[in-house]
């Protein structure tokens, strides 16, 4: 078992990391970079098509009215649809649209360049034990997303 520190630097590693990817991949696309809460939303909807105002804000662990402004900012982007739900007209299902697609794709790919930038910069050893690591990350990102 790691020890705090160790744990808590992991925390830290992993945060800053996604941090620097994130702005440097929005610099690369010459794209403002969409506030953290509003990819969040977009990943979720984007995986889970159709899904409504309510249960996204459940899934987000924030307020309904939250997801309400997020979703407005996003349709008013052009990146979000909302549409109402035939059989409940008072539930909303979201949808991302071509342009959200589009941009996220764009994104992965600057993302995807500057990891291959950066791993081959790294000695082989290191890009092997990062390598490595993947299947264990992914199992604590699963193990974290459902306790």
């Amino acid at each position: 078992m790691p020890t705090d520190e160790a744990t808590a630097r992991l925390g830290a590693v992993l945060g800053e990391l996604h941090r620097l990817l994130r702005r440097t991949a929005g610099a690369r696309a010459r794209r403002e970079v969409l506030p953290e809460a509003q990819v969040e939303l977009l990943l979720l909807v984007r995986a889970e098509p159709a899904i409504s105002g309510k249960e996204a804000a459940r899934r987000l662990g924030t307020a309904p009215n939250t997801v309400s402004t997020l979703v407005r900012d996003l349709v008013d982007a052009g990146l979000l649809d909302r549409e109402r739900d035939p059989a409940d007209r008072r539930v909303i299902r979201l949808r991302i649209t071509d342009a959200a697609r589009a941009r996220m794709a764009e994104h992965e790919r600057h993302r995807t360049a500057l990891l291959t930038e950066a791993l081959t910069a790294l000695p082989p050893a290191d890009r092997a034990t990062l390598a490595a690591a993947v299947p264990a990350l992914d199992r604590l990102l699963h193990t974290l997303r459902h306790p």
